[in-house]
């Protein structure tokens, strides 16, 4: 299918109606993305739900057979079973799947398993196979993006290890997830009982290292998933992280502190050569005199944001970073990002 300048694409969002099929959608718009036609799709209980697409008014429409005809692009951003369901169909109609939702790198059927790929890390970890016809990319996921990130601007100092703590947000959970925290909040503040239908557990003002007996996937089940992608995508040039996640009680973004044990004596010496590696990876570290990210301040935007790095009191060579990420916007502008790596350069 032709790509380059001046050519538009028809693209497909499936799981249109998600948090992240939105911001996909958003993001496609805010960054001039060449396309002739967003087709919005989504299971039928959803189809007919008004919406709009490039400022017009469109409709989410249900999954069909014919429903990749003549698209380019087909992203996943629904439910993994959605996308295990039909990714094969849209490649067989000829489009390139960008999956958002983890289902196509963990088909262990498929001969040609996706291409995992960051495009911002291309300078240190550029795509380990090149995908040929058809054509299947895997986003990874935010939590994903920041570990690999770490470990890329962490490499040229080669620490001893990298310690990563992870605190997800509810919105990890799609709407539901924002509306349980909703819920149990005034229910709390009401002296009602709260609903634990999603987590099986209180997650209003409370951290949670374990969900409910009730609640599937469990936080396991996600820590295992995210150290399992770092390890794929990594593919041992890079040092893997020791990774952990505790549940937040907040609604979006990916708060996280890391710390690297490095070769030097004194960490404190190798800070600007780490911001500098850092930035060129397209993370946003803070100025001397900015204050610390916070889920708050970097809501809408498209990087990962640092802190100043610090060091440890006590370990000589320990470094300490505090960063934070809008976790849907990072996730659809990373998928976006390998589209548009795709029309500038197809693969052929």
């Amino acid at each position: 299918m032709p790509s380059g300048p001046g050519i538009l694409h028809r693209v497909a969002i499936v799981g249109a109606s998600s948090l992240l099929g939105k911001e996909l959608k958003q993001v496609l718009e805010d960054r001039n993305f060449p396309a002739s036609d967003i087709v919005l799709l989504d299971e039928s209980v959803m189809a007919g739900t008004l919406t709009e697409a490039a400022g017009e008014p469109t409709f989410i429409r249900a999954l069909e057979e014919d429903s990749f005809e003549g698209a380019r692009f087909v992203f996943f951003a629904g439910t993994p079973a959605d996308a295990e369901r039909n990714w094969r169909t849209a490649q067989a109609a000829g489009a390139t799947v960008i999956d958002l939702t983890g289902a196509v790198s963990a088909s262990s059927s498929d001969p040609a398993p996706s291409v995992q790929w960051i495009p911002s890390l291309d300078p240190v970890l550029p795509p380990t196979t090149i995908a040929t016809a058809p054509l299947a990319y895997s986003s990874p996921a935010a939590p994903v993006i920041v570990a690999c990130t770490l470990a890329a601007g962490f490499t040229k100092l080669q620490p001893q290890r990298i310690v990563l703590l992870l605190f997800p947000p509810v919105s990890d959970r799609d709407q539901a997830g924002i509306e349980e925290l909703e819920s149990q909040t005034a229910s709390l503040l009401s002296f009602r009982e709260i609903d634990r239908t999603v987590f099986d557990a209180q997650v209003a003002f409370n951290l949670l290292a374990r969900y409910g007996e009730a609640s599937k996937p469990r936080i396991e089940d996600f820590r295992a998933a995210v150290a399992r992608d770092v390890v794929r995508y990594l593919a041992s040039r890079a040092p893997v992280p020791a990774i952990q996640l505790v549940q937040a009680p907040v609604f979006y973004g990916y708060a996280f502190a890391a710390y690297a044990d490095l070769t030097s004596s004194s960490a404190a010496e190798s800070f600007a050569q780490l911001e500098t590696a850092f930035a060129g990876l397209g993370v946003k570290v803070a100025a001397p005199d900015d204050p610390s990210p916070t889920n708050v301040s970097v809501a809408g935007e498209s990087e990962i944001h640092f802190a100043r790095i610090e060091s440890d009191p006590n370990v000589a060579s320990g470094a300490w970073v505090w960063g934070v990420v809008d976790n849907l916007r990072l996730a659809a502008t990373n998928a976006v990002r390998i589209a548009e790596e795709l029309v500038a350069k197809p693969v052929n």
